[in-house]
């Protein structure tokens, strides 16, 4: 069966339920979690991520008074730990600036929010999606790993990295918040359920589909 990306969604949810993400108590740790993710597992950053919490409580102000040594040595589990410490005072830095008020913050940058997201150090294409999605609700479609391998299962060619499929699917107009943010969780539990290895992706309930972008 030929399936919009609304249809796509929806297969996925009837099948799955509700993904519940992105598992998190609060934005700031969503927002430290993204950077904390990067090029690394979910097992390497979750370290890090506690190491912070029992050091901080994972309250920015307090992370950005860590001594760059300090901040070094509780980011160290999830790798590259300078490029990343500098991007969590980067990007809490810029937040401050708005009192992590992020309504507020979305209101004043507009269309132009992921654009100043872009430029903070370590704030790469799929982190300010997630940024976009998560923290300031604006409804954006998050190109990974995981949703790359399961639209080339469906049937989709040459997405070799994210922009290539950043650049071809865009979220419907119907989609809330809440929508992107479930579809990006159901992708990647889809992902770790049915890609590890690939050739399971045939016993799913996506087989024999196709993904019209």
């Amino acid at each position: 069966m030929q399936l919009t990306i609304t249809q796509l969604y929806e297969k996925m949810r009837a099948n799955m339920g509700p993904s519940g993400w992105w598992p998190a108590d609060s934005k700031e740790e969503i927002i430290i979690g993204a950077i904390l993710i990067q090029n690394t597992n979910w097992r390497n950053a979750d370290r890090a991520l506690t190491l912070l919490r029992n050091a901080t409580g994972l309250v920015p102000d307090r992370i950005l008074t860590l001594p760059p040594e300090k901040l070094h040595d509780l980011v160290r589990p999830a790798g590259f730990y300078r490029n990343k410490s500098r991007a969590l005072v980067s990007v809490l830095t810029w937040l401050a600036q708005g009192n992590y008020d992020y309504p507020a913050i979305g209101q004043h940058y507009g269309a132009h929010l992921r654009q100043e997201l872009r430029a903070l150090h370590g704030v790469g294409p799929e982190t300010a999606d997630v940024l976009l999605t998560y923290i300031f609700d604006v409804p954006t479609f998050i190109s990974d790993k995981y949703a790359r391998t399961l639209f080339t299962c469906l049937g989709v060619t040459g997405l070799t990295d994210y922009r290539s499929l950043a650049r071809r699917c865009t979220l419907p107009a119907s989609f809330t918040p809440a929508m992107a943010q479930d579809f990006h969780g159901l992708i990647d539990e889809f992902g770790k359920v049915y890609f590890h290895p690939l050739t399971k992706f045939q016993e799913s309930f996506l087989a024999g589909d196709t993904l019209a972008l």
